[in-house]
């Protein structure tokens, strides 16, 4: 079960959940995403770039519920840090749960694909993907990192990986502590949706990346930059 990855899909990639559902699962997946330092990896993956006090553009893939962008906007302010901050998603309830909690003028959040990110933004310079690629394909990964060199723009992903400790941890948390069915039954799924380092070196080569890294954070997850 945990040699190769699966590919069962989550229920948070269904097309139509109800609102009520769906809120209730980004709520609790920033709760989870706070106690274990989910977040913590995407600030220090962007602690290791030199921003030469240019002001950058972040569009955060996969935005869900926008905690993660809000997170890094309050970092870019406590360090002084310009970015201009953009969060994508094809759930048009997520971009509305985004703008509903904690509204923040200095975020924009877009309803689209991340490949039309230039239909929205002229240039951008750092893509951040948080817990999103575990719900792409091995092939769909490869292909977000080649549009990354394609446009010029650092990746940085913060995602699971595949592990038996974290699968039964998490399976058991939610089961006793989650008021959300969609937690219960993706939280453990996602983690058998995760990766091996092996697997995102392999991809990233595979996309043809040059300069990239590759590490092991707590708690079982990667912090994966890719420069070029």
């Amino acid at each position: 079960m945990f040699r190769i990855r699966s590919s069962q899909k989550e229920l948070l990639d269904a097309e139509v959940i109800p609102d009520a559902d769906l809120f209730q699962n980004l709520k609790e997946l920033h709760v989870i995403n706070s106690l274990l330092g989910g977040y913590q990896i995407s600030l220090n993956a962007l602690k290791k770039i030199d921003f030469k006090n240019q002001t950058y553009t972040l569009v955060d893939i996969g935005s869900g519920g926008g905690d993660t962008l809000k997170t890094i906007f309050k970092w870019a302010q406590k360090n002084k840090t310009n970015l201009k901050l953009y969060g994508i998603d094809l759930k048009s309830t997520c971009v509305n749960y985004a703008n509903q909690n904690e509204p923040n003028a200095s975020l924009s959040f877009i309803c689209d694909d991340y490949r039309n990110i230039h239909l929205h933004v002229n240039e951008v310079s750092i893509i951040h993907a948080s817990l999103f690629c575990h719900h792409l394909t091995s092939s769909q990964i490869i292909e977000l990192i080649q549009f990354a060199i394609k446009h010029k723009a650092i990746l940085i992903i913060n995602d699971l990986e595949r592990n038996r400790f974290a699968y039964y941890a998490i399976k058991y948390l939610t089961k006793f502590f989650s008021k959300s069915y969609l937690v219960k039954n993706d939280a453990p799924l996602s983690v058998l949706r995760g990766f091996k380092k092996k697997e995102w070196i392999e991809m990233i080569q595979l996309a043809g990346a040059k300069n990239y890294s590759v590490k092991n954070k707590w708690a079982f997850r990667h912090e994966v930059i890719v420069y070029e």
